[in-house]
């Protein structure tokens, strides 16, 4: 379980910076969230000066999961507590911390909740920073062909997108070191470093703790097309890391030697580069969660 903190509860009311990135979820309007936190102030998800100079006592991150790592980095920096929103379409790092979905009650944890728990961040090799997971592979192919289909299917989006990026992709030559220890080279299908582990709308490594100071790292090994649904159930039932022939290391700095013209998957965002280098940062930001 992880461990989580009370802190003191404010004398007066919580100054809440609400960064609401309104292309989340197909399209999400701000303003059902500012009417459920009079007095909060709105800024867009990328105004990292003006929240900044607003010093507010606390950040409401609103937007998806890839939303979450700038914000949660900039709450630290400014030493406040960040509490989520979860408006995007998988919101799996919602559903790792057990925090609510619903908006009014996402809304109320954000300005009266008074428990915090220290968590870790990922940062990749330019130091963009990540809470879930940074992979390549099939995910950034499933994310792609999911992407045209999230205002219609929703979550279900990236099951589908999944099943056809199983069909038509093809096995990456990665070469894989744990603190500095080569531990893996050659094909794969997939190649996961995990934070908190929740990807891919109900996926997850349920090894990965987002609060030890390590990384997570699965890689599956390329192989048949018909072994990946196997593959697949695995990483619906969190269970992949202990899958045979799936390598599972742990460790402060990882690097996936990866094609030029691989692409990753960061926190549900397509980028190139990146996985090179990967470090963590424990105890970066203070997550506001549901009192245990």
């Amino acid at each position: 379980m992880l461990r989580s903190t009370t802190a003191s509860v404010p004398s007066a009311p919580v100054r809440i910076a609400v960064a609401a990135n309104t292309a989340s979820g197909g399209g999400f309007d701000p303003a059902p969230l500012l009417a459920a936190l009079p007095g909060a102030e709105l800024f867009a998800c990328d105004d990292h000066d003006g929240i900044a100079a607003a010093a507010p006592d606390r950040i409401a991150a609103a937007g998806g999961d890839g939303t979450i790592g700038p914000l949660a980095e900039l709450a630290g920096r400014l030493d406040v507590a960040l509490a989520v929103i979860p408006v995007g379409t998988a919101n799996d790092f919602a559903r790792a911390h057990g925090l609510p979905t619903d908006l009014r009650a996402a809304a109320e944890l954000a300005a009266s909740g008074t428990t915090t728990r220290a968590l870790e961040l990922g940062r990749l090799a330019d130091g963009r920073p990540f809470v879930n997971v940074a992979s390549a592979g099939l995910a950034s192919v499933a994310a792609r062909n999911a992407k045209p289909l999230k205002a219609r299917l929703g979550p279900l989006a990236y099951g589908v997108g999944a099943a056809r990026a199983a069909t038509t992709a093809h096995p990456l030559e990665v070469t894989v070191r744990v603190d500095g220890r080569e531990v893996f080279a050659g094909g794969c299908w997939q190649a996961i470093v995990a934070v908190s582990g929740a990807f891919g709308g109900g996926s997850s490594v349920e090894e990965a703790r987002p609060d030890d100071g390590a990384l997570d790292i699965v890689v599956l090994p390329a192989g048949s097309r018909i072994g990946l649904a196997r593959r697949a159930w695995g990483m619906r039932r969190g269970t992949i890391a202990q899958q045979r022939s799936v390598l599972h290391a742990r460790g402060a700095v990882l690097e996936v030697a990866l094609p030029a013209s691989a692409e990753i998957n960061v926190d549900g965002e397509i980028r190139r580069g990146g996985l090179e280098r990967v470090t963590v940062e424990p105890h970066a930001f203070r997550l506001v969660v549901p009192h245990e």
